[in-house]
């Protein structure tokens, strides 16, 4: 399965830097065009913007910073993978998410000094965004309600197995 995740991380980072490739070529910053509306009513949006810094711009212009933090993350999470310390395909697959946006936006950061953002969602007010920040989010947000749900459970047993524990030293008695 490790392997699988990470062929999947791969072709999410392919088409996050081909989308961006796509955008920084031929739109000119600040351009827009709707994708999807419903009469005059803006749904979705391609929308060229540069980050220089991360989510929602702060930390703007600490490139350094983040290309540190960014690949000393990314480096940790391929550690854990590859090293086998993490077994469950869900984290396997929240991992892999996290990887691959991760590795996209480092990769922007190493090569253009910006992050390049189009994803405009116009029915909300919400920063624009790109592929790789819709894997990282999601992966995140995954990696967190997995783990949750693991602690509930292992919760649970333990509650249980003090709860036996309990009942087989008063039968004992």
């Amino acid at each position: 399965m490790l392997y699988i995740t990470l062929v999947v991380a791969v072709v999410l980072l392919a088409i996050d830097q081909i989308t961006k490739i796509i955008v920084d070529t031929n739109m000119q910053l600040h351009d827009s065009f709707s994708v999807i509306a419903f009469g005059d009513t803006q749904i979705l949006n391609i929308t060229y913007e540069r980050n220089t810094g991360a989510a929602f711009s702060i930390l703007e212009g600490k490139q350094i910073f983040l290309i540190i933090i960014t690949s000393l993350i990314m480096l940790g999470i391929l550690y854990l993978m590859l090293s086998k310390r993490v077994k469950k395909t869900p984290y396997l697959w929240c991992m892999s998410l996290i990887l691959s946006g991760g590795i996209g936006n480092l990769i922007d950061r190493i090569l253009r000094g910006f992050v390049v953002d189009f994803i405009d969602l116009k029915i909300i007010n919400f920063a624009v965004f790109n592929v790789a920040d819709i894997c990282a989010v999601v992966g995140a947000i995954g990696l967190f309600i997995f783990v949750m749900i693991d602690e509930i459970k292992d919760a649970k047993k333990e509650k249980e197995k003090k709860k036996s524990e309990m009942t087989e030293s008063k039968t004992a008695e």
